[in-house]
């Protein structure tokens, strides 16, 4: 039985035009997180299978598949909810007035402003080399936010770190329709931010007690 399931989208194909076209939605979401979730099932099943029969030789490669894949899967999984159309909310600036105030204090407190950390995050996302994210991090041992550049989908993290929002920098996110122009697709990026999820996963990481200690 898969432990794994590829989640729902929460709004159709067309909801993020013109940021982000139908088309790359659907092969984004149906085949790419789809094989992450596959990828993360089948190698659970092949570990499951060294366990049983007590061989071990493929251990190091296994390991670093159900990172890869579960790390895939979860970081799309946020990815999917922390956009949302312009006209539903998304995208602008988190404000005390639309009720995230706590998350835009801890912005301020962290980065010194939201454009400082607007600028951060982007060139965190429009530079990583290769594959990877762009990620906003609640980083419970100093209780502050964090910038990463994520590789591939697991390489480059804080251990403990837990990330609330974050911008997919791969080519199958954004090529099909800003080629190669990746800071396009980054800045684009900002009009589809739903501060609302990000607030709401600020506040779960936030009351979560760090297992930690120094």
């Amino acid at each position: 039985m898969a432990i794994y399931t590829l989640p729902e989208l929460p709004y159709d194909y067309a909801a993020l035009e013109p940021v982000i076209n139908p088309q790359i939605i659907e092969l984004h979401h149906d085949k790419h997180h789809a094989a992450y979730v596959k990828g993360a099932n089948d190698t659970l099943e092949q570990l499951e299978e060294a366990r049983d029969k007590d061989q071990w030789g493929a251990i190091n490669g296994l390991e670093k598949n159900l990172a890869f894949h579960l790390s895939g899967h979860i970081l799309h999984s946020i990815y999917w909810n922390n956009m949302n159309s312009p006209k539903d909310g998304g995208g602008g600036e988190p404000l005390a007035a639309d009720g995230v105030g706590e998350f835009a204090d801890a912005i301020t407190e962290s980065f010194g402003s939201f454009a400082k950390f607007k600028a951060q995050l982007t060139k965190a996302s429009a530079t990583t080399q290769g594959s990877g994210w762009g990620v906003l991090a609640y980083e419970p041992i100093s209780g502050r936010l964090i910038v990463e550049q994520v590789y591939d989908h697991q390489g480059n993290v804080g251990q403990g770190s837990v990330p609330i929002l974050v911008f997919d920098a791969w080519e199958h996110a954004f090529y099909l329709q800003y080629k190669n122009q990746k800071v396009d697709f980054i800045e684009a990026m900002w009009q589809v931010v739903n501060w609302q999820d990000v607030h709401k996963r600020y506040l779960s990481a936030k009351a979560s007690v760090p297992l930690i200690s120094f």
